[in-house]
């Protein structure tokens, strides 16, 4: 294409919202006839296949007995000024404020050229919780009033972003999004009868089990849930709550009903199997595995937090309790799952939600509108 451009992607490779939406668009914007440089400490998940005009820099960060930790944010700049000059970068986009901005903001000062333009997305906890902290704030605030352009993933993060930061500057709303064409390429490749084999509901929760996931929370309201309805649970992930919740896992007596199925590349094969995808955290900044399962036609019922309102419409795709209200979601979960005619009604808003409001095909160009609109300035 005659405007292709050249973009460096800055991200995460782990199973986390940023580091998702990163490699979607990279393979988004690689099919339209973009250069896509992806510049992580590892292959990004979702990029451990071949994507033409996608090409994976690996970090390299130097070991010396001198240094207590490996000096990842330099390896990131030495990365980002030795790639700006063998491609000619026109773009360096960073995922995720921590230390992304503040790296690419350097990069840019050593390569020293004014055409090199600078992208922060802000992802959620980059702002919530470790740009909150009072040894980060500073940086973080530097490095989001430096970028060039600035995007944000939820109004709520946004508004949250400026008044954390006093920032003076405009952050631009792009929402996050969903391929709406490609579950169906996976929609017969989880068999039910595998973890219901006797016809019972299927719930599900998927996260990177950190406390603020409170997924203590969604084994309580399936142990609710169960004594009502013969139902499964399907706990997708990895991370510091692993333990803690096998354990009550055994408490509760549901060791049978429960599967943790750890870390999955793909969801989607595993949406088609749920009826109902639980995501009751104490922050969202916007709820990326709330969409992806609203994109397979999977209800959601989870907490009345931060962005979540945004993806989620009360009563129609889903239900938004306050944060703790166990018995409450609970109570909703066995309404829908019992009332199959609703429950079909409400698979179908959720889906046609996804496709409308979030669909990939309507949300990367805006991506690339902004890219060149930055480009220009």
């Amino acid at each position: 294409m005659d405007n292709a451009m050249k973009i460096g992607i800055v991200c995460y490779p782990t199973h986390g919202g940023s580091g998702v939406v990163a490699s979607e668009l990279a393979i988004g914007l690689a099919k339209k006839g973009h250069e896509m440089h992806i510049v992580s400490y590892a292959p990004p998940f979702r990029l451990r296949t071949f994507h033409q005009n996608i090409f994976i820099h690996e970090i390299e960060v130097a070991s010396y007995p001198l240094f207590k930790y490996p000096p990842y944010e330099l390896g990131l700049v030495t990365k980002l000024v030795e790639l700006a000059e063998a491609c000619d970068l026109d773009i360096i986009h960073a995922h995720y404020a921590v230390p992304h901005a503040a790296s690419a903001y350097l990069a840019k000062q050593i390569f020293n050229s004014s055409r090199l333009k600078t992208i922060t997305t802000l992802h959620g906890t980059d702002i919530t919780l470790v740009g909150a902290d009072p040894s980060f704030h500073r940086v973080v605030k530097f490095a989001i009033e430096k970028s060039d352009g600035v995007t944000a993933v939820s109004r709520y993060l946004m508004t949250r972003t400026i008044e954390e930061f006093d920032i003076r500057r405009e952050i631009r709303v792009i929402p996050n999004f969903v391929d709406a064409a490609r579950p169906a390429q996976n929609h017969d490749l989880c068999s039910r009868e595998a973890f219901a084999p006797h016809g019972e509901k299927i719930l599900m929760h998927a996260s990177n089990f950190r406390p603020v996931k409170r997924i203590a929370d969604v084994v309580r309201i399936f142990a609710r849930v169960r004594d009502e309805i013969p139902s499964k649970l399907l706990l997708i992930g990895e991370g510091p709550e692993r333990l803690f919740i096998q354990q009550l896992v055994r408490e509760l007596k549901l060791g049978s009903d429960v599967h943790f199925l750890g870390e999955q590349d793909q969801l989607e094969p595993l949406f088609f199997c749920a009826d109902l995808f639980l995501l009751p955290s104490e922050q969202e900044s916007f709820g990326l595995t709330a969409l992806e399962a609203m994109n397979c036609g999977v209800p959601v019922i989870g907490s009345a937090v931060g962005g979540m309102p945004e993806v989620i419409t009360h009563g129609e795709t889903g239900y938004l309790f306050p944060v703790g209200d166990i018995a409450t979601m609970a109570a909703h979960a066995v309404a829908l799952l019992t009332d199959p005619a609703r429950l079909e009604l409400f698979s179908a808003q959720a889906k046609r939600r996804a496709e409308q409001n979030f669909n990939a095909d309507e949300i990367i160009p805006r991506y690339e509108a902004f890219y060149e609109e930055i480009l220009k300035s």
